[in-house]
């Protein structure tokens, strides 16, 4: 596997009450997009920050297998008592239907302001998401992958085999309504340490071994696309159709075809 990437992350997650009621994080957390608040008492590329609703924390950057799930473990130990002694804890979820109350301050209405590109569209940006249900909110699990990629292309055919071996998320991931509004294939940001893989949901933060299936993911697409071993494109339809429509046997047959990961 390669061994030349690092990744890091930024997920979002969800708070609730001791009822299980789901509780906004704006005025609880602090930090924002543009001052993250540092999470010092475990080191230094750690932080937190109010996103919308939601808490977002930021791991710095990996360079093993160990060390991806020992950040994310850290991050999330100590964001989970910091929430404990609020009464408050976090939920499981990647997209929910907040009672209207929680979403009374205007910050509850400020999406992702910067774009992101589709890989399956030669890097065309993605349209900004329209909601059906203005009450519906999503927690992303994205992924930085710290890699020197020589030109743009390359990084958006990286993209397209983080699709192929992270697919199986789609038998993974209860999530799906996430997908009326984040989460379709090929979502990605250039990035200037090299991309941010925006597809995936955070449902691999709650569990070491699906946090250590991104990491494996992520090494064994990065083999693939250095080495060439995967005609990509041929598998664009089914990737589409797995990915954006939840499509488990278009998922299914691909896990079959090239021997991917599911736990």
């Amino acid at each position: 596997m390669s061994k030349t990437f690092s990744l890091g992350a930024d997920p979002e997650m969800f708070l609730v009450d001791a009822a299980n009621s789901l509780v906004s994080a704006i005025g609880r957390i602090g930090g924002s997009k543009e001052m993250p608040l540092p999470l010092v008492e475990i080191g230094d590329g750690f932080a937190v920050q109010e996103d919308n609703v939601a808490v977002e924390y930021n791991i710095p950057p990996s360079h093993s297998r160990i060390a991806f799930e020992n950040n994310i473990t850290m991050a999330m130990e100590c964001l989970t008592t910091r929430v404990r002694d609020m009464g408050l804890k976090f939920i499981n979820l990647s997209a929910a239907q907040f009672p209207k109350e929680q979403l009374s301050d205007p910050r509850a209405m400020v999406f992702g302001c910067d774009p992101d590109f589709n890989a399956w569209k030669d890097g065309r940006k993605n349209p900004r998401p329209r909601a059906t249900d203005a009450t519906l909110r999503t927690c992303g699990g994205h992924v930085h992958v710290g890699y020197r990629f020589e030109s743009p292309e390359d990084v958006i055919s990286f993209i397209k085999h983080m699709d192929l071996f992270t697919i199986g998320s789609v038998l993974m991931d209860k999530g799906e309504l996430r997908k009326e509004l984040y989460g379709k294939a090929g979502a990605f940001r250039f990035k200037p340490y090299g991309c941010e893989y925006r597809s995936l949901s955070n449902f691999w933060i709650f569990d070491k071994k699906l946090t250590n299936w991104v990491w494996d993911c992520a090494s064994m697409a990065m083999y693939a696309w250095q080495n060439k071993k995967i005609d990509i494109d041929a598998e664009a339809k089914m990737i589409l159709s797995a990915i954006n429509k939840n499509n488990k046997e278009a998922a299914s047959i691909l896990i079959d075809k090239h021997n991917l990961l599911v736990v």
